[in-house]
Order: C-alpha cells, then structure tokens, then sequence
C-alpha cells in the first residue's frame, strides 16, 4: 500500500527574486548572491550568462557534487580531483521540458574501490536529485502589476504632447 499522506512543508520557506534586466537577460537574486540567465544568440538572446534550463542542470550537478564532496571529507579522504559533468537533452515533442538527465561523478583518484559505492549512494540521495524523484508541489500565480515610477528615460517627453 501506497502512503498518499501529503508531505508538509517545513516553516523554513525560502525565496529568490527574478527581475528583467534587458532583452533576455534576468537577474536573480538569491539571499544577497547575484546570478543572470540569458539565451543563445540562436534563441535571440545575447549569450551573457546560462539559460535557466542550464541552471537547472547545473543544480543538479553542483548538489551531486556537494554530497560527494562531504561524503570524502566525512571518511577522510581528499576532494581534490572529484568533478562531476551533466548532460541533459530536450525533450522532442511539447510540452519544452528536459527530457533526460545524465550525471557522471569522477571521484578522486584516492578513492578505494571499497568506498565507491558508498560515495554514488550518498550523492544520488541530494537534495535536488531527491526533489526530482519526489516532484514539489508547484504553483505560478499572476501578482497585480505595480505602477512604474516615471524615470527621465520614461516619462512622456513634454516637447511631444504638444500639438
């Protein structure tokens, strides 16, 4: 039998806010840590930063990494030398979404055969990883817009309200 419970949500709500900078280009604030995504040229944006689909790869890969990361530190072992690598493809029919994921940790080289399957276990319980295993509750909602204030650059020019 199935536990149907729905999860609660802890008290510790966490928020980030987005805002339009130009073009493609959003900012994305997140506990006083600034980040941009953009779109390729190819997707009319300006390639100054990475598409929100690729931070959504790249959490998945630098939590894997974290994990492993202290799973080393925890049994003494060195970090130096793990790196993960990411690879996701498109979905081909609608709705756009990631369709597949791939992750591949290279450990350390001073990582025992005895210890490797303990590290992938470890990171493949990360928080992101989990999150996609157990998908969240998500909902969008649409806010009431805020007027803008009038800037130099905003404000109706007095020269052409003139008739």
């Amino acid at each position: 039998m199935t536990d149907t419970t729905p999860t609660q949500p802890s008290e510790d709500l966490h928020r980030l806010d987005v805002t339009h900078v130009e073009g493609d280009v959003y900012a994305i604030d997140v506990r006083g840590h600034q980040l941009r995504v953009d779109q390729p040229l190819d997707a009319g944006g300006t390639d100054t930063a990475p598409t929100p689909t690729e931070l959504f790869a790249a959490s998945l890969a630098t939590c894997v990494a974290f994990y492993a990361g202290r799973y080393l530190l925890r049994h003494g072992l060195p970090r130096t030398g793990l790196s993960v690598r990411t690879e996701f493809a498109m979905a081909a029919d609608p709705p756009a979404r990631v369709a597949t994921v791939h992750v591949a940790i290279t450990p350390p080289p001073e990582l025992p055969e005895e210890r490797r399957a303990g590290l992938l276990a470890v990171a493949s319980h990360c928080t992101v990883h989990n999150t996609l295993r157990q998908p969240p509750e998500t909902t969008i909602d649409l806010e009431p817009s805020t007027p803008r204030r009038h800037t130099d650059e905003s404000a109706p020019s007095r020269a052409s309200a003139r008739p």
